[in-house]
């Protein structure tokens, strides 16, 4: 049954020469239909200038989500955001697009989040009217990619960061852009909840940070998982069960667009304290430019699933998928008042070997595997990982290639190795400021090889770059799995792996401080209840909002 003919609709000013406000109140159940989401139709007359939007799932224990569509499609997603959406053709309040107001039918779209009580209710007030009350916002006008310069060299960002155009965050693109400098970044990818409004504000923005860039994104947050569609340019739909709304779909559609589809905090399963966080959905690896094997730094929340993260990463691999390792710090307060799980921008680093700062270079960075992660932040050591025979989009064709790594920034007692299939190789001391090591590694007779680099600090990993792969020669014969010794002087006894969190074949690992013995086994996670007393409400992004939310633009005198 369509859901409008559950609601009441009431015209509290018929008005049809648009002289003044009109309200349609719905008043109705949300459908028990196995669905995520369903629709509110309404008709919105030619003459109207503004919308107004008002919602309540009237009840504690429910949780709703809510956006909007207009005759041609999305026009904003506020998610849990407790206030009104308000959309005019020259302004709208955070999450969705100014734009003209066409007349035709319109939808409020509801998610079912959370719900815990039924029957469930709603409550939807809809103002249109025939005046805007927002102020105009003459800073938005159209995203264009910018380049600023720089060469190739490995550049420093966090590919997982919200502004206040996400719906439960609270910093301006400007908060964002000078935080994220001063900590030594080059980039941040705006990663906002399955909305595209922040396009509209980039270029405004990036006018006054010409040293940093802002890199547009979505991540897209579904019940069963999220991703970050990095570089994205246009709106995807995250309605998983609609006509045609499939993640296969989703993750074809990024990739179509030229953007990158990157798997968020895999192994974040909360339950209800962080609604979808956990990745659940079943998608085909090869569709997967990405993913995030840290989530916050290893002082915050990270220290309980970046080595879930990291094993899961290196088991997608292992079945032969091209999937770039990247972190980032999912900040939605540009670091001001962080609770005590919260990590700022810039914790997780990620490291991109680019041909320049722009965003089609860092997405090709990225998706080529030149990347490395700094688990903790922009203080980590660096490792600039390449080889004699340079890759082409991450993979060496050659019998035998001499793999380079160089760390920067390693404290006294770092040790350093390469990594082979997940397995890893004798580990090395590292010895001044830069240190160089390299490596022979020969192709398997058949199939490919992957390498990667980690340093560890005190036993733990502390950076760790993607794979390069290697795939025999034409000529090759039988080949070899095993590669030379590595340079310098290297005790195999001074080498310890099973203290270490260095990846296995078998893909067991543990990065935590604590040692927590965090793996991929969704029975040997880290116990969600003991997590749950800990995390400040600020992390869980799902619990319902009724108050704080962020002001809107400034309205206009009636």
């Amino acid at each position: 049954m369509r859901i409008v003919l559950l609601a009441t609709v009431v015209a509290l000013t018929a008005a049809p020469a648009r002289a003044a406000d009109t309200e349609l109140v719905f008043k109705g159940q949300v459908p028990d239909d196995g669905l995520d989401h369903f629709f509110i139709p309404f008709e919105v007359p030619r003459g109207t200038l503004e919308l107004q939007i008002h919602h309540d799932d009237l009840s504690e224990d429910n949780i709703l989500d809510w956006g909007l569509d207009d005759p041609a499609g999305a026009r904003g997603w506020g998610g849990g955001d407790p206030a009104d959406a308000i959309i005019g053709a020259l302004a709208a309040t955070r999450s969705y697009r100014a734009g003209p107001i066409q007349p035709g039918t319109w939808r409020v779209v509801v998610g079912k989040a959370k719900i815990a009580a039924r029957p469930a209710e709603y409550e939807v007030t809809i103002t249109l009217r025939g005046a805007p009350t927002l102020a105009p916002q003459p800073e938005r006008r159209p995203y264009e990619p910018v380049t600023l310069g720089g060469g190739r060299r490995w550049y420093a960002g966090d590919l997982h960061v919200h502004s206040r155009e996400s719906g439960d965050a609270s910093p301006t693109l400007d908060e964002v852009a000078l935080f994220a400098r001063a900590r030594g970044l080059d980039f941040v990818v705006l990663t906002e909840h399955n909305t595209v409004s922040h396009l509209d504000l980039i270029a405004d923005a990036q006018s006054r940070h010409p040293d940093l860039l802002l890199i547009p994104g979505v991540e897209f947050t579904t019940y069963a998982g999220h991703a970050n569609v990095i570089g994205a340019a246009a709106w995807i739909d995250h309605r998983i069960g609609q006509p045609g709304v499939t993640i296969e779909a989703a993750a074809a559609a990024a990739r179509a667009g030229g953007a990158l589809f990157s798997i968020n905090h895999p192994e974040l399963d909360l339950g209800d304290l962080c609604i979808g966080c956990a990745w659940k959905h079943q998608l085909d690896p090869a569709q997967i430019d990405a993913l995030e094997i840290a989530t916050g730094g290893l002082d915050k929340a990270g220290k309980f699933y970046t080595a879930a993260a990291i094993d899961r990463w290196e088991q997608l691999c292992g079945q032969g998928h091209k999937i770039a390792a990247i972190g980032g710090s999912d900040d939605h307060k540009a670091g001001v008042e962080l609770g005590s799980f919260q990590s700022p921008i810039g914790d997780p680093t990620t490291l991109v070997l680019a041909d320049t700062l722009s965003a089609a270079a860092i997405i090709a960075g990225v998706r080529a595997g030149r990347t490395a992660v700094k688990l903790q932040g922009p203080a980590d050591p660096s490792i600039e990982f390449d080889a004699d025979i340079p890759p082409i989009d991450g993979t060496i064709t050659a019998d035998q290639v001499t793999l380079r790594a160089i760390v920067r920034g390693a404290p006294a007692g770092s040790r350093v190795r390469f990594v082979e299939d997940g397995a890893p190789r004798p580990d090395q001391e590292v010895r001044g400021d830069p240190f160089e090591l390299s490596e022979l590694a020969v192709a398997p007779g058949a199939g490919e090889s992957r390498w990667r680099v980690e340093l560890l600090i005190e036993g733990k990993v502390r950076t760790i770059t993607s794979h390069l792969w290697l795939s025999p020669g034409t000529d090759s014969g039988s080949g070899s799995s095993t590669a030379g010794e590595a340079t310098g002087a290297t005790d195999p006894s001074t080498s310890d792996p099973s203290s270490t969190s260095a990846a296995t074949a078998a893909g067991s690992q543990d990065t935590s401080e604590a040692g927590c013995g965090c793996v991929a086994d969704p029975a040997r996670r880290p116990l969600r209840g003991a997590l749950a007393l800990l995390l400040p409400g600020a992390l869980i992004r799902r619990r319902r909002r009724r108050q704080g939310a962020a002001p809107g633009p400034q309205a206009v005198a009636r």
